[in-house]
C-alpha cells in the first residue's frame, strides 16, 4: 500500500501512488462516520462519562491508597504497586506479565486483586523476595481477604500494604 492511500475493507485498491484514494460508498460506513475531503474516514463516538458505580474508589479513597503506596515504598525501599481488575483466563501468568511491566521489577511488589474472580495475588521481584518472605506475603493476603469478605476493599489493601512493608523491613542502608 502506498503512503497516504486510503482503503476500506472489501474494496479494491488502485495503486496509483501516494495520495490515491478509494471511493467508499456511504452505505458501507458505520453510523456517525463520514469520508473527509482528504479521503480519510472520520467517525464520531458518543461520549459516555463513567458513573461513580464504575469506579471502585472515591477520590478521597484513591488519595489514601496513593499515600499508603508511597509510604510503604518509602519506608521499605521497595516499589509497591496495586492492580485491581480482571486477571483473565490464567491469573498467575497475567500477574507475572503486569509485574514485569513495572520499572525496577526486581525490587517491586505487586498486589493484584480481581474481585470478580475472587483472586488475590502478591508477586515480588527477585530482590524484593529476599526481604519479603512468602510467609509474610501469605499473612498479608489472609488479612486482605478477611477485609474483602466484609466488602472493605480499601481497608484490606491499606492493611495489606502496611503488613507487607513491615515484613520487608526498613530501607537498606548503603555504605
Amino acid at each position: 500500500m502506498a503512503a497516504g492511500e486510503t482503503t476500506h475493507p472489501g474494496s479494491t485498491s488502485h495503486h496509483g501512488g501516494p495520495g490515491t484514494a478509494v471511493a467508499v460508498p456511504s452505505e458501507e460506513l458505520p453510523v456517525g462516520a463520514v469520508v473527509t475531503a482528504s479521503g480519510r474516514v472520520s467517525a464520531a463516538e458518543v461520549y459516555r462519562e463513567e458513573s461513580r458505580a464504575d469506579q471502585p474508589f472515591s477520590p478521597v479513597q484513591l488519595t489514601r491508597l496513593d499515600e499508603a503506596l508511597t509510604l510503604a515504598s518509602r519506608e521499605s525501599g521497595l516499589l509497591f504497586s496495586v492492580y485491581i481488575g480482571d486477571l483473565g483466563e490464567d491469573p498467575t501468568a497475567r500477574v507475572a506479565e503486569l509485574h514485569d511491566q513495572l520499572d525496577g521489577s526486581s525490587e517491586a511488589v505487586l498486589v493484584a486483586v480481581s474481585p470478580g474472580q475472587r483472586i488475590v495475588e502478591v508477586l515480588s521481584g527477585a530482590e524484593a523476595r529476599m526481604r519479603l518472605p512468602d510467609r509474610g506475603a501469605k499473612l498479608a493476603v489472609m488479612s486482605m481477604v478477611a477485609s474483602f469478605r466484609e466488602s472493605d476493599l480499601l481497608g484490606g489493601l491499606l492493611s495489606g500494604l502496611r503488613m507487607l512493608a513491615d515484613q520487608a523491613g526498613g530501607r537498606r542502608r548503603t555504605q
